[in-house]
């Protein structure tokens, strides 16, 4: 005896919108269009109809909670009265049991229409339903689709997308490059892909490239190939949005004197004027040398770190003392718990 709750996996209790997202996923998965070649499909998507079309009617589901599947013979209706299970016939528009022509009534379908325009009841808009099955409402033949009014059933549907990994350098992400991407598509079939990836990237982002994935089954649109690009980390650069990161290691001297010094940038070698008497943790700021990205170009900060000398002799010794001395104030001034 059919149990229409195990059929749409919902439990005794569920809301009328948790059966109508768990219609519309099994619907999705079990059309006959996706399994040309599964004789089962169409039973099992009758199956799921006929459970919906119960569970989503509250006067049905009352009748069917209190008497089981065999709810209908306690009505008192003639024929054509009532509901009976199992008379969805040819189910896509094709002959009932009686052979009389048969169509879905989509207001049972997918919930009853309210005055305000909106819809109430099976919880989501059979517009969503239609697009999955490529792109909207399709008539058929004579104005009718498979589903009386509906979706087509010869309607092309798109080919499923391939999902792939791509690992690329610091400054490649920075800079732009071009990726070469080993595919096998659902079908075996194995394929080399140039993938243009834009500078400015960041990790973790992706690409769709339209057109490259799966065939469609039915003469549709392919499907894409979605690329995840994934970004090793820098020795010494770090990014934070379009902005990039650089600690420099300078000299006691360079600090104390001041310095011009050469650094690295996307642009290529640069040099950084290092003001006299610049301590450590000092950030710089290189308006325009981070991420030339299309929401903008970012800065480089350059955080300075004082590098201090770790054997020096007797007379270098003398001479910081010396320096020391000559210090104006207390550095640790105001440093208490």
């Amino acid at each position: 005896m059919a149990d229409y709750y195990k059929i749409l996996g919902v439990s005794r209790s569920a809301t009328k919108d948790e059966i109508g997202k768990a219609y519309r996923n099994l619907a999705k998965k079990y059309h006959p269009d996706l399994h040309p070649d599964d004789k089962n499909a169409k039973a099992k998507f009758q199956e799921l109809q006929e459970a919906f079309e119960v569970l989503n009617d509250e006067k049905k589901r009352k009748q069917y909670d209190q008497f089981g599947p065999d709810f209908a013979k306690f009505q008192g209706g003639g024929a054509g009265g009532g509901y009976h299970p199992g008379g969805f016939g040819g189910g896509f528009g094709g002959n009932g049991g009686n052979g009389a022509e048969w169509e879905f009534n989509m207001d049972d379908l997918f919930g009853q229409q309210t005055h305000g325009g909106g819809r109430s009841g099976g919880g989501f808009d059979p517009s969503d339903f239609f697009r999955s099955f490529g792109g909207g409402r399709a008539s058929g033949r004579g104005g009718r689709s498979g589903f009386g009014g509906g979706y087509s059933r010869n309607a092309p549907i798109q080919g499923q997308d391939i999902h792939h990994a791509v690992t690329i350098s610091f400054e490649e992400s920075v800079e732009g490059t071009e990726a070469e991407v080993r595919i096998r598509n659902h079908a075996g079939e194995t394929k080399n892909i140039s993938a243009k990836i834009q500078a400015g990237i960041e990790d973790g982002q992706k690409l769709r490239l339209h057109g490259l994935g799966g065939r469609s089954p039915n003469g549709g649109p392919d499907g894409d190939l979605v690329l995840t690009v994934h970004v090793r980390p820098h020795a010494c650069f770090t990014r934070q949005g379009n902005d990039l990161n650089l600690r420099l290691p300078i000299s006691v001297s360079e600090a104390v004197l001041g310095a011009r010094v050469p650094i690295p940038t996307p642009k290529g070698e640069g040099f950084l004027n290092i003001p006299p008497g610049t301590s450590s943790g000092k950030k710089l700021r290189i308006k325009g040398a981070g991420v030339q990205a299309r929401s903008g170009a970012g800065d480089l900060f350059v955080e300075i770190m004082v590098q201090v000398p770790q054997n020096v002799t007797p007379e270098e010794a003398e001479m910081f003392l010396n320096l020391e001395q000559k210090q104006p104030n207390d550095l640790r001034a105001g440093i208490q718990w």
